[in-house]
C-alpha cells in the first residue's frame, strides 16, 4: 500500500469520524432541547392545574343541595424519579366517589403524597374520609363521618375519627351561605413517640361563603376536632378576585393549631398561598 493511498485512506476515515462525531453532537443537542422543551409544557401543565385547583372553589353545597343523582368521581395519579446528581421519588394520588340517590347521599375522598430525596423520606402523609349525608329539611341534615389523617413527620402521626351529627344551614342565599354542624364521635392517636391514645371526641365545622360582588368572593371553612388529649383545629380563609377580564388574583391562608402538640413540635402551621393569573385572549 504506497503512501498517497494510506494518506486518502487516513482522511476519508478522520472525514467519516468527524461526520459521525458531529451528528453525534447534534443528535444530542437536538435530544437536549426537545427533552428541555417537553420538560417545560410538562411544568407548565403542572402549574397551570396547580393554578386552577386554587382558584376552584366548589359551588357552596352543603349536606345533599345541589347534589347530582347517580354516581360521580374522579382518579388522579403522578409520579416522577429523577437519577442523577440527586436521586428525587415524588408520588401523588388523589380520588373523589360519590352518589347520591335522592335521599340518601355518600362521599370518599382520598389523598397521598410520597418524596424521597436520596433515599431519605420527606412527606409521607394519607388523608382519607368517607361522608354519609341525609336532609331532613331545607335547613337540617344528619351526618356520618369517618376521617383518617397520617403523616410520618407531624407530632401526631395517626389522627383518626368517626362519628356522627348534625347540620344547620343559617344562611342559604345565592351570595352568602354559612354551615355549621356539630356531632360526637370516637377518635384515635398515635404520635411520633408511639403513643397510643382512643378516647370520646367532639367535632364542630363551620362553612362560609360570601360573594361580595360579581368580581369578589370569599370563603372561610373551619374544623375543630377535640378531645381530653388534644385539640386540633384547622382553617381556611381564601378571596379570590378577578380585577378584569384578563387578570384574576385568589389569596389564601391555611393555618393548622394544635393545643396540646408532642414536645419539640410548634402548635400552630401557617401556610400563605397567592396565585395571580393574566390571560392575553
Amino acid at each position: 500500500m504506497n503512501a498517497t493511498y494510506k494518506l486518502l485512506m487516513a482522511t476519508t476515515i478522520l472525514g467519516l469520524m468527524g461526520t459521525a462525531s458531529v451528528a453525534q453532537t447534534f443528535d444530542a443537542a437536538e435530544a437536549r432541547v426537545f427533552g428541555n422543551e417537553d420538560r417545560l409544557d410538562d411544568t407548565l401543565d403542572d402549574l397551570d392545574e396547580d393554578i386552577e385547583d386554587d382558584f376552584e372553589v366548589e359551588s357552596p353545597t352543603f349536606g345533599n343541595e345541589g347534589r347530582e343523582l347517580g354516581f360521580n368521581g374522579s382518579v388522579s395519579a403522578r409520579g416522577t424519579a429523577t437519577d442523577g446528581n440527586t436521586d428525587v421519588v415524588n408520588i401523588g394520588l388523589g380520588a373523589r366517589f360519590g352518589f347520591f340517590d335522592g335521599v340518601n347521599g355518600h362521599e370518599v375522598r382520598l389523598s397521598y403524597a410520597y418524596t424521597e430525596e436520596d433515599g431519605d423520606d420527606l412527606t409521607n402523609n394519607l388523608l382519607a374520609g368517607y361522608d354519609y349525608t341525609r336532609d331532613f329539611s331545607d335547613t337540617f341534615y344528619g351526618y356520618a363521618t369517618a376521617v383518617l389523617a397520617y403523616d410520618e413527620f407531624d407530632s401526631f402521626e395517626t389522627d383518626a375519627f368517626v362519628g356522627v351529627g348534625v347540620g344547620y344551614r343559617v344562611f342559604d342565599t345565592p351570595d352568602v351561605q354559612w354551615t355549621v354542624q356539630a356531632g360526637p364521635g370516637y377518635r384515635y392517636l398515635e404520635t411520633d413517640s408511639g403513643e397510643e391514645i382512643d378516647e370520646a371526641a367532639v367535632l364542630i365545622a363551620s362553612n362560609y361563603y360570601n360573594r361580595i360582588n360579581e368580581d369578589m368572593f370569599i370563603t372561610n371553612d373551619t374544623d375543630v376536632l377535640a378531645s381530653d388529649r388534644d385539640t386540633y383545629v384547622t382553617n381556611d380563609f381564601g378571596v379570590t378576585v378577578s380585577m378584569s377580564d384578563a387578570l384574576a388574583l385568589r389569596t389564601n391562608l391555611f393555618t393548622e393549631y394544635r393545643t396540646d402538640p408532642e414536645p419539640g413540635f410548634d402548635d400552630t402551621d401557617n401556610t400563605l398561598g397567592v396565585s395571580v393569573v393574566y390571560s392575553f385572549n
